[in-house]
């Protein structure tokens, strides 16, 4: 029997002029600000932004006592709100189109755990999530991606299973600690 059925479709767009200077440099910048693997990244991020926008237009467009742009758009800045992207002084459909890649690239895991101190770095953040250190309330998330929630925020932590939060101790450490009692059974033999 399959695993289940998932729709395969589009996630990212490329830029439609590949060599554009101004916009090869501030993708550089994101990625070196925000411990991006690739391009693809940024321009993921980027087309759920413009999908978000798109609709928001869409909703515009209609009669501001319009019952579908009430629930629509309702809807679409109370999904906003809650990942932390829209504030609550800002609860208009205009500042949807305000919004900025930047403002969904500060609420990955990544950028959260690097900012409240878990890492020493972007990278480090990056790094601790793919090995499975991070937990987001009790489940361990290990993609860096992950957009994390306004109510989720207080809960990320090492995981329990980790080193860092206690856990087992590494592979290296335990090795090193067994040669350790290892020498001082000897030299007890010796005397």
């Amino acid at each position: 029997m399959a695993g289940t059925v998932r729709n395969c479709r589009k996630t990212s767009t490329v830029p439609k002029r590949p060599f554009e200077s101004a916009r090869l440099d501030q993708e550089l910048k994101l990625i070196g600000e925000y411990g991006l693997k690739n391009k693809r990244e940024i321009w993921r991020v980027g087309y759920t932004l413009s999908k978000i926008r798109r609709a928001a237009r869409e909703l515009l467009k209609l009669d501001e006592k319009d019952p579908r742009r009430l629930f629509e758009g309702n809807a679409l800045i109370r999904r906003l709100l809650r990942i932390g992207v829209l504030d609550e002084s800002r609860m208009k459909l205009d500042y949807v189109l305000a919004l900025k890649i930047e403002d969904f690239l500060e609420r990955r895991l990544q950028t959260q755990v690097f900012k409240l101190g878990l890492a020493k770095s972007i990278h480090h953040a990056r790094v601790l999530i793919r090995q499975r250190h991070i937990r987001v309330g009790k489940q361990i998330v290990n993609v860096p991606s992950f957009i994390v929630r306004l109510d989720s925020q207080k809960h990320i932590d090492f995981a329990l299973t980790s080193p860092y939060g206690g856990g087992r101790a590494g592979r290296v450490k335990r090795k090193r600690a067994n040669a350790g009692s290892g020498e001082a059974a000897e030299e007890e033999d010796e005397e």
